[in-house]
């Protein structure tokens, strides 16, 4: 097998609501869409794409169609934290979990998108960190 991309898909109520969220305050650009079906972002950074689907659509598996993106965290490792909390803070976005130092190292905080897909940002600087990004 040669994996030659990954992408993540979610499913939400409102998916141009979650792209515009991505792209307003992450740097994603939207690369394909279908507006009542999905959105497809990229970053050339990110190593993963990200799709939104709607709810409902009829392509996907009956058991699949109303299932959302809840109980899940999209996490970026970022080499600036502080920087990126106080970019974040000055657009107004709500922070909904605090800049938190685990003991093992693990330092991050955590935004909602408009449907609540929770998106964290990370990285591994703090002390006992010993994991690569």
């Amino acid at each position: 097998m040669n994996v030659t991309a990954t992408a993540l898909s979610l499913t939400v109520a409102d998916p141009a609501a979650s792209a515009r969220f991505l792209v307003e305050h992450y740097g994603f650009t939207e690369v394909m869409s279908s507006p009542d079906a999905f959105h497809s972002l990229t970053r050339e950074d990110a190593g993963v794409n990200v799709v939104f689907l709607a709810t409902g659509l009829p392509t996907m598996p009956p058991e699949q169609r109303d299932v959302t993106a809840q109980g899940l965290i999209l996490a970026f490792v970022v080499d600036d934290l502080e920087g990126e909390l106080a970019r974040l803070q000055g657009e107004g976005v709500e922070i909904t979990m605090p800049l938190t130092v685990e003991e093992w190292g693990e330092r991050a905080f955590q935004t909602r998108d408009p449907n609540g897909v929770v998106v964290q940002l990370v990285d591994w600087n703090g002390a006992g960190a010993t994991m690569d990004a």
